[in-house]
């Protein structure tokens, strides 16, 4: 394994140079990048300075350096992790059989669609909060907004190596592809329905950072298990960048909860909406709403594509070889949550044909952890209020609870029952209008919205007032 090369033109660690033929196709797509980044990305700060990090090594312990950049100068490059020596297939038919280093031939589309799919979501999240810079709480915050942004992109060119890289002319139409969808477009949307969503202010942008992000980790965690070693290699690093999305979205509503906490204190009431802050029953309807829309990105309960995607060695379990079985799961059960006419159920099925939903269970589980430490703010101010996952089925658009309306306790509701308490459950126009009138942009260094907290530190060690964006 090479190391990172920043003399080049893509900076990258998979010896591009010693590839013509993919230099040339890399260096053909980049302009095209570049221009829907010019399109798509963030608007009204593509001049400024930003305080950016910026990937110069595969080793977690020092892979990334800071320092001002503009955002069009960004070093976008190709980073594979570190190979690991005699790795080989760690379940499905293939277990033991050394991983693949090309594709192999039987599984070269479902392999593609895998990586198109992943890719799809990259610049779609780039594309849904492009706007969110007007209105920034922070140049702390919209430092972190960039950065996400920044890292989305390069997460872009990831996924367009592999293509470019072992797909040949098939592989390089799904990288223009890929800058020819939009997020929203009705004629060209975005493949999955979440990516297709507006994040048009901070709390949307939280929630999402927070949920939808942390879907991420868990499809990218999958894809890094893969029998194809490039696919796995290129996962593992992505995973590096992907923590501090996650991060963004933890301690953005953590802070949003201690500064409500802070205001319910010091005004002696729950209804903090008239001192320009976020009340938590609000806060419980944009949890729902982006927890439930982000349980649908990992598909329907029983899907024979992800048992397919196991048996044939592409896409793993979460964590793979932590897990105490043969690896293999055809005689293997797991226990769904599902409905028996109008009653939630839980029911053992194959193992195989229920790996989204094992995925989805980790996941519940993650989340689950971080609501924690927000109702431990909460608590702290002594207030006597709890913010809670919905179940499973509240809200959901794919899978078995699709079709019916179900509460956030799970409990199966008629359609006119739906009607009248769905207000209370998910963010009304009401609600939008007043979280949006709120979005006032706040530029002053070590200044904040009123209705967030400022962080408990900064960004590598800088002071919370240093001048993350330079917009002079």
């Amino acid at each position: 394994m090479a190391a990172v090369d920043y003399l080049e033109r893509i900076p990258n660690n998979v010896n591009l140079k010693e590839n013509r033929r993919l230099l040339r196709a890399l260096e053909e797509w980049q302009p095209q990048f570049l221009e829907w980044w010019s399109e798509m990305g963030p608007v009204g700060y593509q001049a400024k300075e930003v305080y950016l990090r910026t990937a110069i090594s595969v080793d977690a312990k020092g892979w990334a350096q800071f320092g001002y950049l503009r955002m069009p100068e960004y070093r976008w490059g190709i980073f594979l992790a570190e190979p690991e020596p005699g790795r080989v297939i760690n379940f499905g038919d293939h277990k033991g059989l050394p991983a693949w280093q090309e594709v192999p031939g039987e599984h070269r589309g479902t392999l593609r669609r895998l990586i198109v799919t992943q890719g799809d979501t990259e610049p779609a999240s780039v594309e849904q909060q492009r706007h969110l810079g007007r209105t920034c709480p922070s140049l702390y915050d919209l430092r972190n907004l960039f950065q996400v942004n920044v890292e989305e992109g390069r997460h872009l060119w990831a996924m367009v190596y592999l293509l470019d890289a072992y797909f040949g002319r098939d592989g390089r139409e799904e990288s223009e592809a890929l800058l020819q969808r939009r997020s929203g477009d009705r004629d060209k949307p975005r493949i999955l329905g979440a990516f297709n969503e507006k994040t048009p202010d901070w709390l949307s942008y939280y929630m999402f950072t927070y949920f939808t992000d942390r879907d991420g980790k868990y499809q990218l965690a999958a894809l890094a298990e893969s029998g194809f070693d490039p696919l796995s290699r290129t996962c593992r690093f992505m995973l590096t960048e992907e923590a501090h999305h996650m991060f963004v979205g933890e301690t953005g509503i953590g802070r949003i909860v201690q500064r409500t906490c802070q205001h319910m204190r010091e005004h002696k009431t729950d209804d903090v909406r008239k001192f320009g802050g976020i009340d938590l029953p609000t806060l419980q309807k944009y949890l729902n709403f982006h927890y439930s829309v982000s349980l649908d990105l990992f598909g329907s309960e029983i899907s024979t594509n992800a048992a397919n995607f196991y048996t044939m060695g592409l896409k793993g379990r979460f964590e793979e070889t932590k897990k105490d079985d043969d690896h293999r799961l055809k005689e293997a059960t797991y226990v769904v949550t599902t409905l028996d006419g109008d009653r939630v159920v839980t029911r053992e099925e194959s193992a195989l044909t229920t790996l989204n939903e094992r995925l989805r269970d980790d996941y519940i589980t993650d989340c689950a952890r971080g609501v924690a430490r927000w109702n431990e703010t909460i608590k702290r101010h002594g207030i006597d209020f709890e913010l809670r996952l919905p179940h499973r089925g509240f809200h959901r658009a794919i899978g078995s609870f699709a079709e019916v309306r179900v509460s956030p306790e799970g409990r199966i509701l008629s359609e006119a029952e739906w009607d009248v308490k769905k207000h209370e459950w998910l963010p009304t126009e009401d609600d939008k209008a007043f979280v949006q009138n709120l979005m006032q942009p706040v530029v002053e260094r070590g200044k904040f919205a009123n209705w967030i907290a400022a962080p408990a530190r900064g960004i590598n060690g800088q002071p919370i007032d240093f001048e993350y964006v330079r917009l002079a």
